[in-house]
This record gives C-alpha cells, sequence and structure tokens, in this order.
C-alpha cells in the first residue's frame, strides 16, 4: 500500500519545468535564425556606364544630401535645380543603409519640381 502512494504523488514541476527552458530555448533559436534570413543588399547590375549629362545627387546613411560634393538643403537644392530643364535625367546615389523613408521624400520632392526622369545607381560588378 506504501507503493502506491509514492507513485499516485509524482511530482511534475521539475519536468515543467525543463520543458519551459527547451521551450525558451527553441523559441529565442528561431528569432536568430529569421533575422538571419532577412538580409537585404542593392543589386549589382552588368553594364555600360552613363556617359550622357546626368544630375547626380548623393543620399547619405544619415540621410544628408550633396550636389556636386557639397551638402546641401531641399531649399538650396530646389534653386539649384531650377536653372535645369525638368526633362533632365537625374540619378540618386543612395547610401545601402538609408532609411527607405529618406529616399522617398527625395523621390517626392524631385516629383514635385517636375522631374520624371528619376534613377537609383547601383553599383557595377
Amino acid at each position: 500500500m506504501e507503493e502506491d502512494k509514492e507513485l499516485s504523488s509524482l511530482n511534475v514541476i521539475p519536468l515543467v519545468d525543463i520543458m519551459l527552458v527547451l521551450l525558451t530555448i527553441t523559441l529565442v533559436g528561431a528569432t536568430f535564425i529569421a533575422v538571419g534570413k532577412l538580409r537585404v543588399e542593392l543589386p549589382k547590375v552588368k553594364g555600360k556606364a552613363l556617359k550622357e549629362k546626368v544630375i547626380t545627387l548623393t543620399l547619405t546613411q544619415r540621410g544628408q544630401i550633396y550636389y556636386e560634393g557639397k551638402r546641401v538643403s531641399l531649399k538650396i537644392l530646389k534653386r539649384k535645380l531650377k536653372k535645369f530643364s525638368k526633362k533632365e535625367k537625374v540619378v540618386i546615389l543612395a547610401d545601402k543603409k538609408v532609411k527607405v523613408e529618406e529616399l522617398v521624400r527625395l523621390l517626392s520632392f524631385l516629383k514635385n519640381l517636375g522631374f520624371k526622369n528619376v534613377s537609383l545607381g547601383v553599383k557595377n560588378f
């Protein structure tokens, strides 16, 4: 009869503790695996460099805009771009780590000025 008492009072707390630890390890490991697969890089293309006259704007990782090697605000850039025809080609050399918001802001700015021939520069390989 004592043997029946011992078996009926099985302690499952250590088993639950082990299962929770294993569940935590599994969830943390799955998170790191998923994050590792989401790397995004700009495309590389084969081709010839542009030889035509283009307006080149550089957008840094911090969202700073450069025109002709000098940092400019949107107000100054608007003044400088007014002297160009709206049909001129504009190339944006954006850092691959720039926030999409900053790039969209610059694209919207150019669209509002009337420039329709806008493209992004990529690295040749």
